[in-house]
């Protein structure tokens, strides 16, 4: 008696999970986050809206997770936006059109989407409205301050005295 033939299946060799990101994911997340930061928007925000937690919504800008099209059609809904401004300035997406330039590099977004950004945004958020502007005046008033020329080093650099000097002398 034969027996009866069964067909074989071979599994394919599970594929190769890469380190990387692929280049159009993280363009995507990029402009998610551009589009989100210009519109003032918070990543909790944003998150709420479109039914998803805060930190779903940071892998997705920081492209650790890939955006689904439905999804990226909510961010889009939500951001009223056209879904096609994610792909703009991404490599490869209709270079023929002219207004498709690749999209200057926000080194703000970076910052917001490192740890310690993280970290000083919850913190901040954490904090009453009030006491919120306060600190973020500061931090205005702070980085207004490093902008300056040291007005000290410059005047003793150039012979003058300083107000101190000025009441000994």
């Amino acid at each position: 008696m034969l027996k009866s033939q069964q067909p074989v299946f071979r599994m394919a060799s599970k594929p190769k999970i890469e380190s990387e990101p692929h280049l159009a994911d993280r363009h995507v997340g990029r402009q998610i986050a551009t589009v989100r930061v210009q519109s003032d928007i918070s990543q909790a925000q944003l998150a709420r809206s479109i039914g998803i937690s805060f930190q779903q919504l940071q892998k997705y800008e920081n492209a650790r997770n890939r955006v689904s099209a439905s999804m990226l059609y909510e961010i889009a809904t939500s951001l009223h936006v056209p879904v096609g401004r994610f792909f703009e300035g991404l490599p490869g997406n209709d270079e023929a059109r002219v207004e498709a330039r690749p999209l200057p590099v926000d080194e703000r977004l970076d910052f917001i989407a490192s740890a310690e950004g993280r970290r000083l945004i919850e913190g901040l958020v954490n904090l009453p409205p009030r006491v919120r502007g306060r600190v973020s005046s500061l931090i205005a008033a702070l980085g207004e301050e490093l902008a300056l020329p040291d007005t000290k080093a410059d005047s003793e650099t150039a012979g003058e005295s300083s107000p101190a000097e000025c009441k000994t002398a």
